[in-house]
């Protein structure tokens, strides 16, 4: 997160998360405030075992795109709502990224969606843990059926 003032909003993609069992790490640092941090973080996420990486940020909203520039991981941005533009900046910020930097997107706030998405992005391959997390998915979309 860009932001210790994203935390409540960022709550449901960790309940998410815990939700289907899913381990992670929650940083604060900002893009512009703490670059270097923002720069270490993401070059050694790999590394640390991550396969997925949500960033959240409001306003300029560029961690997303910091992070994507300094690791292989995919990286999935939660543009955050905002008081001067009721996050509509922070969306911009996030989906108008450069060719060869892709960041995947969902809905201002869509945190929840975000741990969803993460997850499905983890469960694409054909290892043991990829199948697990498919499953997460598969059970998930079952029980919003019934």
């Amino acid at each position: 997160m860009g932001s210790q003032s994203d935390m409540e909003a960022m709550q449901p993609c960790m309940q998410q998360l815990d939700d289907f069992g899913i381990p992670y790490e929650v940083k604060i640092a900002s893009a512009h405030r703490k670059p270097n941090m923002v720069h270490e973080w993401a070059e050694t996420a790999t590394s640390r075992g991550m396969r997925v990486i949500i960033a959240a940020a409001g306003k300029a909203a560029h961690l997303g795109g910091v992070v994507a520039a300094f690791t292989p991981l995919p990286v999935i941005a939660v543009p955050m709502k905002t008081s001067d533009l009721g996050g509509l900046d922070s969306l911009l910020s996030m989906v108008q990224m450069p060719s060869g930097v892709p960041v995947a997107c969902v809905a201002i706030n869509g945190a929840k969606n975000a741990a969803i998405l993460a997850t499905q992005i983890m469960g694409a391959g054909t290892g043991e843990n990829d199948a697990q997390m498919r499953e997460k998915i598969v059970a998930f979309k079952r029980e919003m059926a019934e």
